[in-house]
């Protein structure tokens, strides 16, 4: 619009001067016209734009909450990996065909108990040998002695040699020492023999089967039969930023921290347990520390291997200022809410927020408890807006209440 203003105004100039020549009259009638659209590209003065007063205008429906007083649990958030708190890959110690298989893939095992059999025959067999190896030495032993008992006889008699009782001793004690032997190797050949019965060495679930039977098992065997995961209790490895690390101690020499598991959601709170471990180094790659946690796991919520949100509760907020985050704005002059006075005015209400936790936002100056402030409808305000409150909202969400709930309601530090 004002680049056709712009160029009518250039012609009508130029036919001005042309006319200003040559017909004086018309050339007055010219530069009126170019004085009107020279007023009509500049637009209306201040002075008669009338205002418009925000609180003339018909009253903005919003939806409003009430700031409140609450403890609020503080949490550091971070993404954990489940895993058993004990699992066992079961291999044989021993080479030997695989006869039996006693248990049910998945099934709950308890330590001690029975897993499979490898052929034991040929074990108990050098069992056999090495029991009958003992009996004879046993025999000799027992002669040797009779014989250096008669020696010693006719020594004490003067009717034989030195020399000959000492031999006899020699031949004595020399049997003896094999008879120990001969229990080292039958005590050898009994651990064979007890390899090959198989059993579970810790509580827990077993796998999926890795070998059937009938099959030649060894020794050297990287597969093994079936790996058991004990899954209750079950401990979930997490990290967090280094720069926590210091309040994680602090807190943690004070007594238990509570560690929450939640869904991939980041909302549904799985379980709860407690931190156990605080790894004794940074991951000097990440800049992370590592940390466990255990869970009892009676309702086999976590599964070792899954991935979930890990929240560790590190401090609990008394009597702060609370309201629900969308509350918080962002604008020129920093962060505000919009305060609805009892008259049903809003205001503009500057604001110091200390940290946003479980879509509560924590207010350290700027609003009082008992406050209304507006949740939504914002962008329609302006400072002196009349409001029309809506009912849906007197207080955090109930989604937001259950949330913060979770966090602290089940056991303060």
């Amino acid at each position: 619009m004002k680049k056709r203003l712009f160029f009518v105004l250039l012609l009508c100039a130029t036919c001005a001067v042309w006319l200003a020549r040559n017909h004086p009259p018309v050339a007055a009638a010219l530069q009126e016209i170019s004085a009107g659209l020279q007023k009509l590209s500049a637009g209306p003065s201040p002075s008669t734009v009338p205002t418009k007063d925000p609180s003339s205008a018909p009253p903005v429906p919003v939806l409003t909450a009430l700031a409140e007083t609450k403890d609020v649990p503080i949490y550091l958030n971070g993404l954990g990996n489940v895993q058993g708190f004990n699992s066992v890959t079961i291999r044989s110690r021993i080479d030997g065909q695989l006869e039996k298989v006693a248990f049910t893939e998945g099934q709950e095992v308890t330590a001690g108990q029975v897993l499979a059999q490898i052929d034991p025959r040929p074990f108990q067999a050098v069992l056999d040998q090495a029991i009958a190896r003992r009996k004879q030495n046993e025999a000799l032993l027992a002669n040797a002695k009779r014989d250096l008992t008669r020696d010693l006889a006719l020594l004490a008699e003067k009717a034989g040699t030195a020399q000959k009782a000492d031999t006899q001793q020699s031949l004595v004690e020399q049997l003896e020492a094999t008879l120990k032997s001969d229990d080292a190797t039958i005590e050898a050949a009994s651990v064979q023999l007890g390899y090959a019965t198989i059993r579970s060495p810790i509580n827990g679930r077993a796998g999926i089967r890795l070998i059937d039977e009938g099959n030649v098992v060894r020794a050297q065997d990287t597969n093994g039969l079936v790996v058991i995961t004990q899954m209750q209790p079950v401990s979930v490895v997490f990290t967090l930023p280094e720069q926590q690390l210091q309040t994680i101690r602090t807190e943690s020499e004070k007594g238990s921290l509570q560690v929450l598991a939640v869904g991939r959601d980041n909302t549904t709170v799985l379980t709860e347990g407690a931190l156990s471990v605080i790894d004794n180094q940074i991951d000097p790659g990440t800049g992370t520390i590592r940390l466990k946690a255990t869970f009892l796991n009676t309702d086999l919520k976590l599964w070792p291997g899954q991935f979930l949100n890990v929240r560790l509760r590190v401090a609990i907020r008394s009597a702060v200022t609370v309201v629900p985050a969308q509350v918080v704005q962002q604008g020129p002059v920093g962060t505000f809410a919009f305060v609805v006075s009892t008259e049903g005015i809003a205001e503009l209400r500057p604001l110091q927020v200390a940290r946003i936790e479980d879509g509560l936002a924590l207010i350290d100056s700027g609003l009082q408890p008992g406050e209304r402030v507006v949740v939504d409808g914002q962008y329609r305000l302006q400072p002196g807006s009349k409001v029309r409150s809506g009912d849906s909202a007197k207080g955090p969400s109930n989604a937001q209440a259950r949330t913060s709930e979770a966090g602290h309601s089940k056991g303060r530090p």
